[in-house]
């Protein structure tokens, strides 16, 4: 008899559990069906903008006809700001030996076309195939989202309207231009397409028409226009030809770690004046100014960094993905591993970390300016202030040990 009473029991709070279910489902369907109910008044509205910036009826029609409101990618634009690694983790993917492997077979797979877009446009092969590489895996995750339902989604959540809306009136130029058509246009959740992930407005100022098809299509299986329309892109941007990224080096044993500065440039001859030297001792060859990085702060690897840096900053800000394209292209060139080990002991701050790291910062007199969760120039600057008020090392690396020092400080 208890045993039935059991089973009973279970019966009733299975039943009312997928009645919540059921009911947090339907909630969700309604919230989604307003959302997309908005959307379709949003698209009225941009209609005549886009149209007024001359977009042909026929051609908006044709994109955005069956376009609905997709919330998963609203939820990834949102929680993309908690996604943290620190770098040496970021580079055990980014510079895999798979990675490198297979950036030496595609390249070999395009040298003929890589050669020519290489002395035709001044910028490296191997840099090219490192992007490729660490943007689409060579090419075979070249995304499967609808570039126009991610962009008209992104536009009318309304965080960041303005730049949505801009990148997809670019693509609706795109399209008109016949460079490819709505269902061939997709790309990442974010609206980047193709080999090399360009966004719309990316791809309107740099894409180039190197097979000769009278198309710039960066997204078929042939990757010829993505490689040659990358090389454009960073040879726009300054690109030297034959200057390293940046190069390894061996600070020496009493160094000034606030030299360790974007701001400060001194060409390679000055630096070995200091005791800053390759991995085998000698002064690194000259390249033209050079500045000092630390990435992992005063416990992890150095480098010596130069202008084409900059550059590849042009893709993408983040230090850690310019150390892996600049890395994963020497790889494929032959070069050697990185010698220097990194503070593993450490994991990277979360968002809701770096918020408080420079909220303590601040409140202690050291201004970061912005409470952004950025761990950029103004907040490594606080950094390091904090760091000389404490007798530390200023190395300007936000860690998890720094922020505890932080919380005992007065």
């Amino acid at each position: 008899m208890k045993q039935a009473r059991v089973w009973v029991l279970a019966a009733a709070f299975a039943m009312a559990g997928h009645a919540a279910v059921a009911a947090d489902q339907a909630t969700v369907e309604t919230s989604v069906a307003e959302f997309d109910a908005g959307l379709q008044t949003w698209i009225v509205g941009f209609r005549a903008r886009a149209l007024e910036a001359g977009i042909s009826p026929d051609v908006f029609d044709a994109a955005l006809r069956d376009v609905r409101y997709n919330a998963d990618v609203i939820r990834r634009d949102r929680n993309q700001s908690e996604f943290t690694k620190t770098i040496w983790e970021y580079l055990e993917t980014a510079t895999s030996d798979l990675r490198i492997e297979n950036g030496k077979k595609a390249l070999a797979g395009q040298r003929a076309a890589l050669e020519k877009i290489e002395a035709q446009y001044g910028v490296d092969k191997e840099v090219v195939v490192a992007i490729w590489g660490l943007e689409s895996a060579y090419g075979t995750f070249r995304g499967s989202d609808s570039v126009i339902t991610s962009l008209a989604s992104l536009a009318y959540d309304g965080r960041r309207q303005a730049f949505f809306e801009a990148e997809l009136m670019d693509a609706l130029r795109i399209l008109q231009r016949g460079d490819t058509s709505p269902d061939q246009m997709t790309g990442s959740w974010a609206g980047a397409m193709g080999h090399t992930q360009f966004m719309p407005s990316s791809f309107q100022l740099y894409a180039v028409d190197f097979t000769g098809d009278h198309k710039r299509d960066i997204w078929s299986d042939d990757p010829r226009d993505a490689l040659a329309s990358t090389a454009a892109y960073l040879k726009h941007f300054g690109w030297t030809m034959g200057q390293p990224w940046g190069v390894e080096v061996r600070l020496p044993e009493v160094f000034d770690y606030l030299l360790a500065d974007r701001n400060v440039l001194k060409s390679s001859a000055e630096w070995a004046g200091l005791g800053v030297v390759d991995m085998g001792g000698a002064a690194v060859a000259d390249h033209g100014p050079a500045s000092i990085l630390l990435p992992g702060g005063a416990e992890g690897a150095a480098f010596m960094i130069f202008s084409n840096f900059e550059v590849i900053e042009r893709y993408n800000t983040a230090d850690a993905y310019v150390i892996g394209i600049g890395h994963l292209s020497d790889r494929i060139s032959g070069g050697a591993a990185f010698q220097q080990g990194w503070p593993v002991q450490d994991r990277a701050l979360t968002f809701d970390e770096r918020i408080e790291l420079q909220t303590r910062l601040t409140a202690l007199g050291f201004d970061t300016v912005k409470i952004d969760a950025k761990i950029g120039p103004l907040t490594i600057n606080a950094v390091r202030n904090f760091q000389v008020s404490q007798g530390l090392a200023p190395d300007g690396y936000a860690s998890p040990r720094l922020l505890d020092r932080l919380r005992s400080a007065r």
